[in-house]
This record gives C-alpha cells, sequence and structure tokens, in this order.
C-alpha cells in the first residue's frame, strides 16, 4: 500500500472537498492511454493498490504502468463506543484528493483495445467516475 515514508505531522484536518477542473495533470505525460477522473472525490490508498492490481494482472508485464497519484493526507478515527474528548484518534488510513479532470493511471506498450478493457475493468476499484483518454 501506498503511504508517505515521512510526514512533518502526524495527524491533519479533513479540508473540503476540491472544486473546479484539476489545471494540472489533466494531460497524458508518460503513457499513451490513461483514464481521467470526470468527478471530485477522495481516493484512498487501498482502492489505489487495488486497481493497480487489476491493472498489472490483465497487462502481464507487456506494457508500462504509471501511477500519477499518491495518498498523501491521513484520516484517523477514534474506536467504537468510546466517549468524547482524550484527544484525536490514530491514523486508520491515508486518502488523496481528486478534481475533476486529473489523470490516474497511464499505460503504454499494449493496443487501443486491450487498453480499453483493461481500463473498464480497472476503473471498476475507483469511487470516482473515470473516462478512458488516448494520445
Amino acid at each position: 500500500m501506498f503511504i508517505p515514508k515521512y510526514t512533518k505531522y502526524k495527524k491533519a484536518q479533513k479540508g473540503f472537498m476540491p472544486k473546479g477542473k484539476s489545471l494540472r495533470c489533466n494531460q497524458l505525460n508518460y503513457g499513451k492511454y490513461g483514464i481521467k477522473a470526470v468527478e471530485a472525490g477522495k481516493i484512498t490508498s487501498r482502492q489505489i493498490e487495488a486497481t493497480r492490481r487489476a491493472i498489472m494482472r490483465k497487462i502481464k508485464r507487456i506494457g508500462k504502468v504509471w501511477i500519477r497519484i499518491f495518498p498523501d493526507i491521513p484520516v484517523s478515527r477514534k474506536p467504537a463506543e468510546v466517549r468524547m474528548g482524550k484527544g484525536k484518534g490514530a491514523t486508520e488510513f491515508w486518502i488523496c484528493k481528486i478534481k475533476a479532470g486529473r489523470i490516474l493511471f497511464e499505460i503504454d506498450g499494449i493496443s487501443l483495445i486491450d487498453a480499453k478493457k483493461i481500463f473498464y475493468n480497472a476503473s471498476s476499484k475507483l469511487p470516482v467516475l473515470t473516462k478512458f483518454v488516448y494520445k
């Protein structure tokens, strides 16, 4: 799973969901094919890993994969049935906030038909709506 090696602060505030379109990371830079987020949302490190595994299983070492997102925001939780107070809970998982229009994954070295099939399967692992893009 993807987690940062080092962070300045152990715990962070939730913040807010990003609004508008992504101004950076919205075009293919590395591969020929990619999936782009159509809506804003939060993606956990587990979902990124599940998507990566789905892509790698179908690609079978023929092509190359680039992951363009990284979960850098910690989300903390307190255990169930714990009273109020006594500080903030421990870090439970890590998330990445996504704006609409951001490229999530890229691949290269395979055909267009195979890329469409791979990304259709991979997009089912993500909580945001995505679309297939290519150069």
